[in-house]
């Protein structure tokens, strides 16, 4: 995600403290898969949906209960955990405080279930028996998602219709067994495991659907439009809907880039960015793995945020801030949706290297304002008095980069660390090691951790790898020993 926040908004925060109808069922496939039908009511607001997921045990432990991350219950009036942090308030909740959330009203095919969670943020499915490793089961879930009026990733916009985690997912497992992720709103709070999806939505016939699949069937069924779309090796999948949608679209490196809009004075110039920043990304990283690629301006309180095959950018940007934060997010198609990571603790890990890899783009590519110099100047500005200022509000300032999304004490000490610093940390690299070692890293982190979890760790193997003792280096940033 690119977040925008000025020093002195954040100084006064502080100081203020059914199955897929219309779609023919793919080939036999050894992922977990999704397949949902969901019907949207403009009038009610609401989203009525099924989802049929079909769970494959690869964790080599007996499995009793799956557990599904409920990120659409964030909205609701009683949560704990508010999805929008006081900095964003007043942007997001254009027409005053507005709420949702999401109700599982049936699971089929288990031995019960219940929500509950930290927040009422988990689904917790019991099996009718266990399941073994390398067995499979399907379990049915009907859900109503209310959709709050908010310019967030879930929610109903002046334009447009945000349909980011609108669905029960599952947790992602590690070795202490599935993973809660709190709705924290500093951060992208969201971690999960590729799977397969196949995802039909039923709307009023003058929506146009911008989603992550590719688009496999629409047709009318009665007064309603059905359009059915699939999307293989995915973290995750989003859509957004508009009966104001305008599409300009190009070809790149086998993929179909779409660039939806509602309102915007130069779109070729946005779909040029979007096509020329993937066509970049490929040569550098490694091959992109998906179809099709959605860029798509919304109502959206940041500047914008990534899913697999589909990134959303504000409509508020101007044209320099739109640009930036296109790229940005196509960086995320590699460093999040490609090659995953521990956001919840180690938000660097992406937003870094999406920084990164964005100042790589912009310094090969000079027709555009934006300079290697300059960002790796404004970046360490920015973090120098974000440095000076916490040291003077707070006994002392953490610098550490591997930290739980609860442990930032604002939005702006999060982006200042997982933007800023992660992006001089890699400059900093890269000025250590020479070009070609450092992509040689980046293209061996990206081949050997596609559709995975990487932690830390693999990250640092990649760069050791090339034959440089960097342990050292790491440590000095990552544990914020490091003067900058």
């Amino acid at each position: 995600m690119k977040r925008f926040l000025s020093l002195a908004l954040t100084i006064c925060a502080l100081c203020a403290a059914t199955a897929v109808a219309g779609c023919k069922k793919k080939e036999v496939s050894t992922a977990d898969e999704y397949e949902i039908f969901a019907i949207y009511d403009g009038e009610e607001g609401k989203l009525t949906a099924t989802v049929d997921f079909t769970y494959r045990n690869d964790t080599g432990n007996e499995i009793s209960d799956l557990k599904f991350n409920l990120y659409g219950n964030a909205y609701r009036e009683d949560a704990a955990l508010q999805p929008v942090s006081a900095s964003y308030t007043q942007r997001a909740y254009y027409a005053g405080k507005d709420y949702g959330g999401m109700k599982i009203t049936e699971v089929e095919n288990c031995a019960g279930w219940e929500v509950a969670g930290e927040d009422m943020n988990l689904l917790t499915v019991n099996l009718p028996s266990a399941l073994y490793p390398d067995q499979k089961i399907t379990v049915k879930i009907d859900y109503e998602l209310e959709l709050a009026k908010v310019n967030h990733r879930t929610g109903i916009t002046p334009d447009t219709v945000n349909l980011g985690n609108f669905y029960p997912i599952l947790c992602a497992y590690d070795q202490s067994g599935f993973v809660e992720c709190p709705y924290y709103s500093c951060g992208d709070p969201f971690l999960s495991e590729c799977a397969d999806y196949t995802v039909t939505f039923d709307l009023p016939p003058e929506y146009t659907a911008a989603t992550s699949g590719k688009i496999v069937e629409e047709s009318m069924q009665g007064d309603r439009k059905r359009v059915c779309c699939r999307l293989e090796n995915a973290r995750d999948f989003a859509a957004v809907l508009s009966d104001k949608f305008h599409v300009a679209t190009a070809q790149t490196h086998g993929v179909e880039v779409s660039y939806y809009y509602v309102s915007d004075n130069s779109p070729e110039a946005s779909l040029k960015a979007a096509t020329e920043s993937l066509e970049y990304f490929c040569g550098t990283f490694g091959d992109y793995i998906y179809p099709t690629l959605s860029v798509v301006q919304t109502g959206f309180c940041y500047g914008g945020m990534e899913y697999p095959a589909l990134t959303m950018i504000s409509d508020a940007l101007d044209s320099d801030d739109k640009i930036y934060t296109i790229v940005h997010e196509n960086a995320h198609q590699w460093w999040y949706a490609m090659v995953g990571s521990d956001q919840l603790n180690c938000a660097w890990q992406d937003e870094g290297l999406a920084e990164y890899s964005a100042l790589m783009f912009f310094e090969n590519n000079p027709s555009y304002s934006f300079t290697r110099v300059g960002l790796v100047g404004n970046a360490t500005k920015a973090y120098r008095a974000y440095f000076t200022v916490y040291s003077q509000i707070f006994d002392g300032t953490d610098t550490s980069m591997n930290r739980n999304l609860s442990q930032y004490k604002s939005e702006y000490e999060y982006t200042n660390i997982s933007y800023g610093k992660g992006l001089i940390m890699f400059e900093t690299l890269r000025n250590s090691i020479g070009d070609e070692k450092f992509l040689g890293a980046l293209k061996k982190y990206f081949a050997e951790n596609k559709c995975k979890i990487a932690g830390y760790e693999q990250l640092y193997s990649s760069f050791i790898a090339c034959g440089t003792d960097l342990e050292g280096f790491f440590d000095s940033f990552i544990k914020g020993k490091i003067v900058i």
